[in-house]
């Protein structure tokens, strides 16, 4: 039995435990009883129709579909576990003959409607809730035709998470023109799967303008990997696609690549690497071949997606005098609380303004998109507008 199978199975056969559980607590209450059984039986259903759906590979709706199905399931599934865990809790009095401790409950009720609003909340409104970041970065040396210098950096767009609904999109290119920044850089993850999803979107997203143009690299999403290619040319080909539409929209790939930035005679090097990213993520980016001469005075901005890059080949590195480094990638995996999010325990880097000390500085931006869940809660999609000083 494939394991995702078996898995999916577990899933269900805990969750008709959690449903029995539930069912229990509430023989004194029929009313609820009957819309708690209603609720379960559908829910069950919907999981059931999601194991036994066909692969449909080729199917971006399909996919969507699947997604959302996953998440309302879950939503509630999560709100139960949550009000047992509480519920047993209250219990626990009862092993010395006790009263239950309802307060526990009325806690653990409490709790699960949290969760489930929070849910919810980071599905219908966080997610399009656009986050526009001021930040200034301070630069030893910095020429004086590029102070005041106004970079907009936008990352993980992640487009095919919308279908073909341009509504968000757009209006995101216009939060970003309305800031008028000098140069507009994207750090990568355009797509989810492969090249097409980015076709309906090219008309506003083409609509980017700065004066000193619009610069992009790709992340690990764009290289069409989560994609079931029939050989690895046509991934290779509808890589190379990919590159040619954004080029169609005015945007200039950086792939491995370094553009001389010239503001009132003084000169800024905008390098962009290919994705360098741990495991499992493929690393295609080459640093010196994109600059060959790191160690010059050159005021340098590096656009590297998978900001790991930073921290095991620029950060305490003095022989590579790279001022700023942008990425992305983390989405602060779609959850922030206050100034903590579950992504530290992967990414130590994992959002904002991180200063080895040493002249080296990196900015990780949110991102604009979803991947996986599609939810934002508390990390809202993400423009920066980077100062330089």
């Amino acid at each position: 039995m494939h394991f995702s199978l078996l898995l999916a199975l577990v899933a269900l056969a805990a969750n008709l435990g959690i449903d029995v559980y539930i069912y229990r607590r509430l023989r004194a209450h029929a009313v609820a009883r009957r819309l708690h059984t209603g609720l379960s039986v559908l829910l069950s259903l919907l999981w059931i129709c999601i194991i036994c759906m066909p692969k449909r590979i080729g199917d971006d709706a399909f996919l969507a579909r699947l997604m959302w199905g996953i998440y309302i399931y879950w939503s509630f599934y999560a709100a139960k576990y949550i009000g047992v865990f509480f519920d047993a809790v209250a219990a626990i009095p009862r092993l010395w003959h006790a009263k239950r401790a309802r307060w526990v409950t009325a806690t653990g009720i409490a709790a699960a409607t949290a969760l489930f609003g929070a849910m919810w909340w980071g599905a219908l409104v966080d997610r399009f809730r656009l986050d526009i970041v001021e930040v200034d970065v301070p630069i030893e040396g910095l020429p004086d035709g590029l102070r005041g210098l106004r970079i907009v950096q936008i990352s993980d767009w992640h487009v095919g998470t919308f279908g073909t609904d341009t509504a968000f999109v757009s209006r995101t290119v216009d939060s970003i023109n309305a800031l008028h920044p000098d140069l507009i850089v994207f750090t990568g993850d355009a797509v989810n799967r492969h090249s097409e999803e980015i076709v309906p979107f090219m008309g506003p997203m083409s609509r980017l303008h700065a004066p000193l143009g619009v610069y992009s690299i790709f992340g690990n999403h764009d290289y069409s990997s989560y994609y079931s290619w029939s050989s690895d040319s046509a991934r290779v080909a509808d890589v190379s696609r990919l590159h040619k539409l954004q080029r169609a929209m005015g945007w200039k790939v950086l792939a491995n690549a370094t553009a001389m930035l010239h503001v009132g005679g003084d000169s800024l090097a905008l390098i962009g690497v290919e994705n360098i990213g741990e495991p499992p993520f493929k690393s295609y980016g080459d640093l010196p071949r994109s600059y060959p001469t790191l160690a010059d005075s050159t005021v340098k901005v590096l656009l590297s997606h998978n900001p790991m890059h930073w921290s095991t080949s620029i950060a305490g590195n003095d022989s590579c005098r790279i001022a700023l480094t942008l990425a992305g990638h983390t989405h602060a995996m779609q959850i922030k609380v206050g100034g903590f999010s579950p992504a530290v325990w992967r990414y130590p880097t994992w959002g904002g303004m991180y200063d080895d000390g040493r002249g080296h500085m990196l900015y990780v931006n949110r991102g604009l998109g979803t991947v996986g869940l599609p939810m934002r809660i508390g990390a809202t999609p993400e423009i920066t507008v980077l100062t330089l000083r």
